[in-house]
């Protein structure tokens, strides 16, 4: 039995087994080559010596000798994703990210930092399968990889006002009385429009509100907003929306508005504030 056992702990019987361990893992989805690459660089790091009790079957793991080692190799795959995530401008980008697919140029115009850096930022995500890739021409244009990271960003941000004063007191200070509607019940906001009660507005760029938009909502980009007012009908509240809680383009719209005599209030929520509340996205 001894024997037997220590063959196992030759590397590429070792390398086997993580191979094994990473087709059990990863059964319910794809398995991408980044994923299997730096689970066998974890391994040989760590010395995994994850031992089948029997021969080794492609199929089924045997109960294994070091759960220890293991358990550490899959907590440090999911640290990935906290890593990726430990970063104020890859947050951003992530939530620009939300409003649709962007080039990296559009990307490092929209965050307010260099090319090189977004590209920079932007492989520490994909490396973290975050985001996905396509080629349009000259062009390489990002995505989030699936709707899910959008949620995870929106529950992170959940969290982080939920437990951190800094950031409940940056945020109620975007707060003007009478013209924030965080309280207000979404499905209502819904019902009102659909009864032409209220006017919901988008002032993002076109090609976002095209990616994605509030049901009701009508596209009035906050650049092209004054000379644009006429469109809007001064006898109904405004609501006017972004890309969330952050952004600052919905506030200035409120603003303007209300100089120009119109009842207009700021939605906090975006897209992936919406979605994540399971309520419905147009496009």
């Amino acid at each position: 039995m001894t024997a037997n056992l220590s063959a196992w702990f030759e590397p590429q019987f070792r390398e086997l087994a993580v191979l094994a361990f990473h087709s059990v893992l990863f059964a319910v989805g794809p398995v991408h080559a980044l994923d299997v690459k730096a689970f066998q660089i974890a391994a040989r790091t760590r010395r995994l010596t994850c031992l089948p009790a029997e021969d080794y079957n492609p199929t089924f793991v045997r109960p294994l000798y070091c759960m220890r080692e293991l358990k550490n190799l899959l907590y440090e795959q999911v640290g990935r994703i906290g890593k990726a995530l430990a970063s104020p401008k890859r947050l951003e980008l992530i939530e620009l990210l939300c409003q649709g697919e962007k080039s990296v140029e559009m990307l490092s115009q929209q965050a307010d930092i260099s090319v090189k850096l977004t590209s920079a930022h932007l492989k520490e995500l994909r490396t973290a399968r975050l985001v996905e890739t396509r080629k349009d021409g000259k062009y390489v244009l990002y995505r989030l990889a699936d709707p899910g990271v959008a949620d995870l960003w929106v529950n992170l941000r959940y969290v982080a006002e939920e437990r951190l004063v800094d950031l409940q007191m940056g945020l109620n200070s975007l707060i003007t009385h009478g013209n924030d509607l965080r309280g207000v019940d979404r499905s209502s906001i819904l019902k009102q429009a659909k009864n032409g009660e209220v006017v919901i507005i988008d002032v993002r760029p076109d090609d976002e509100f095209a990616a994605g938009h509030l049901p009701y909502a009508r596209s009035l980009p906050l650049t092209e907003l004054k000379k644009r007012l006429h469109e809007l009908p001064k006898s109904k509240p405004v609501v006017a929306y972004c890309r969330g809680p952050f952004c600052m383009m919905a506030k200035d719209a409120v603003v303007l508005l209300q100089k120009r005599g119109y009842k207009a209030s700021k939605l906090d929520d975006g897209v992936a504030e919406w979605r994540a509340r399971g309520l419905p996205i147009e496009q």
